[in-house]
């Protein structure tokens, strides 16, 4: 298809095409599920508007990603870095624990796979994709300064040549290798990436066995078996307070307590992140059923879960993974 010759259809079937690619490389610039697809949009109706101005000189692809970067560097001048609750502050003892939130813009946020995962044939290549999303590395990201995360992301998961990011950020080669050393310095640097090293992509039948035997302890409210599959020092968050918790008693320990309106909960698996997930819907003692409570997004290490993130902005994130606000059905009763 020739520019001259597009038609209105015609461009935006060729603009969609990069969404999921775009949402992706957003993400990671942002670490926000729900301002990457802002700043896709926003790149996209860019793109749509100065359409006849685009001359060819690269293809439409740099064109687009050389408008998102611009896009995301525009949004992060105001200075914030996204974080998880661990990247904040130390973890509290269960005696001490109080539910403190956030503003909204503190914390890294969840994203279903395929809102950032452009579909792929290659195996090896879609692992490096899952893991580029993994919380881990998107909160080290966040610690990067704008343009070196905008180049480590260029050039080490999407594998552009340092010419061609160069040419994206009008800058030399030169300083886009500076840039990435540097990077890659900080990242080395900042650690707490080793727990999610071990999942398989796909998983393996060991660690389906494990989400298995989670999603039944979990539902039965079974501490005992629930202790059984974690690691002693396991962590859990829970954004947007900024509380977390290390260790099987202080997390058993939270959810009898603090976190005891969580049983007769009903799980529904969801893929995000790169990793194992579940959609939490808690009983509704008004309205009957269940309705939305958490994102979980679990970590596994050595055959044990070593961290599960909730995320409990439910009421915008549910939508986010196209899960319904409500589940009829009746609530098990929990002794």
């Amino acid at each position: 298809m020739s520019k001259g010759t597009a038609t209105t259809a015609d461009l935006d079937l060729q603009l969609e095409k990069y969404r999921v690619e775009l949402t992706g490389y957003c993400y990671r610039m942002l670490g926000s599920s729900f301002e990457a697809e802002d700043a896709v949009q926003d790149t996209l109706v860019r793109a749509w508007r100065s359409y006849d101005k685009f001359e060819g000189r690269s293809s439409l692809r740099s064109w687009l990603y050389r408008i998102a970067t611009n896009v995301c560097l525009d949004m992060l001048t105001a200075g914030n870095k996204r974080a998880r609750p661990v990247d904040l502050s130390d973890s509290t003892p269960l005696a001490q624990a109080a539910l403190s939130p956030r503003p909204d813009n503190t914390w890294l946020e969840p994203v279903p796979d395929a809102r950032v995962l452009p579909t792929t044939s290659d195996p090896a290549e879609a692992a490096v994709a899952k893991e580029s999303v993994r919380l881990a590395f998107v909160a080290a990201l966040q610690k990067l300064p704008a343009k070196q995360r905008a180049v480590l992301i260029l050039r080490e998961v999407l594998a552009w040549k340092a010419s061609e990011v160069a040419e994206l950020l009008e800058t030399s080669v030169a300083s886009v290798n500076s840039a990435l050393q540097r990077a890659r310095a900080t990242l080395a640097d900042t650690g707490g990436q080793d727990a999610e090293s071990a999942v398989s992509d796909p998983l393996d039948e060991e660690q389906q066995k494990l989400l298995d035997r989670y999603m039944a302890a979990f539902e039965g409210y079974d501490m005992a078996a629930l202790t059984a599959l974690l690691h002693e020092d396991a962590v859990m968050t829970m954004p947007p307070f900024d509380l977390w918790l290390r260790g099987t008693d202080d997390i058993t320990g939270f959810m009898t307590t603090l976190g005891a309106p969580c049983a007769g909960s009903h799980l529904v698996p969801v893929a995000v992140n790169g990793l194992p997930g579940f959609a939490q819907y808690k009983p509704d003692p008004e309205k009957g059923g269940f309705s939305p409570w958490a994102i979980q997004v679990l970590e596994i290490s050595e055959g044990r879960i070593a961290g599960f993130h909730c995320f409990l902005d439910a009421v915008r994130l549910f939508p986010l993974f196209g899960l319904p606000l409500h589940l009829e059905g009746e609530a098990d009763k929990t002794e």
